[in-house]
């Protein structure tokens, strides 16, 4: 077993590790300059890459972006739920229980455990998700219209780009899909080494809630992804990648947004590194599960 789970799970471990050790040794690292190369430039180019370089079929990918949005709104019921029976407000923790980390931490654990077939299906999971918690979800945690901010997002654009190529039957020459790749194949390891260091950024308070949290957010992540596959009838690589992208830990970008709009930054932060920490857990169940 643990022949078959260290490749998946070993890299990326590592590269969070290595981000971690990196910032608490103090040296320079920036975070900002890194997030922005990243989300403006790598994370679009390996959307392009990965979704119109792969085989798979338009059919199945409709079949990801329909399942996503169901896995979006039972997650969002039911983090409702939980929030009211906790008498939590509303805004501060809905975003950190149903978005899920499936860009840094997803994309990886889907490409070791089913290779480039669960890569492109990740993906389109992590592009519905972005879709949805770069609109709807900036509204709930800011309380207002946040139009501006989507159409200056990178990601958006790449995914509609995408879309664009696939229906269309466009194709890059050969020296454009030959760029798109290599600025693509540096997104999942800088992804990975940044959260590392933002987890060794972050400042947490009240554990005791973070941990609670925490432990809901990858319940419901491993409920939902598991009854949302199993609902639509899904086997195989798709099955196993839509419960892992539903089972990931609190995506890091929550916390950016409890940053910027004063939403409790303290505990959010918290249920991040919690969340991560018992991910790498419960993350050998799961696989011995879905492969």
């Amino acid at each position: 077993m643990l022949q078959t789970l260290l490749p998946i799970t070993g890299p990326v471990m590592v590269c969070v590790l290595v981000g971690f050790i990196w910032k608490k040794c103090k040296v320079p690292y920036d975070t900002d300059m890194v997030s922005r190369l990243v989300m403006c430039v790598g994370a679009p180019c390996l959307v392009v890459s990965a979704m119109t370089g792969a085989a798979v079929s338009r059919s199945v990918i409709e079949e990801m972006f329909g399942v996503t949005l169901v896995m979006i709104m039972a997650t969002l019921l039911l983090a409702a739920i939980v929030i009211a029976l906790a008498r939590q407000p509303l805004r501060a923790y809905l975003g950190p229980l149903v978005f899920p980390n499936a860009g840094n931490m997803g994309l990886p654990v889907c490409m070791f455990a089913f290779g480039e077939k669960g890569l492109v299906l990740a993906i389109a999971v992590f592009m519905m998700l972005s879709l949805v918690h770069f609109t709807l979800g900036i509204a709930l945690v800011s309380g207002r219209s946040v139009f501006q901010e989507m159409v200056r997002n990178p990601i958006i654009y790449s995914i509609c780009a995408a879309l664009v190529m696939i229906y269309g039957d466009i194709s890059l020459p050969k020296w454009g899909q030959n760029t798109v790749a290599l600025l693509g194949d540096m997104t999942i390891p800088l992804m990975l080494i940044t959260l590392g260091v933002s987890l060794a950024n972050m400042q947490v308070n009240q554990l005791g809630k973070s941990a609670v949290f925490a432990v809901a957010r990858l319940t419901i992540g491993v409920t939902v992804g598991w009854g949302v596959a199993t609902g639509f009838g899904l086997s195989g690589v798709a099955k196993g990648v839509v419960i892992l992208q539903s089972a990931m830990p609190v995506a890091v970008f929550n916390y950016l947004f409890a940053v910027r709009y004063g939403r409790e930054p303290q505990v959010v932060a918290g249920m991040v590194v919690v969340s991560t920490l018992l991910s790498f857990i419960l993350l050998p169940l799961l696989l011995v599960y879905v492969i």
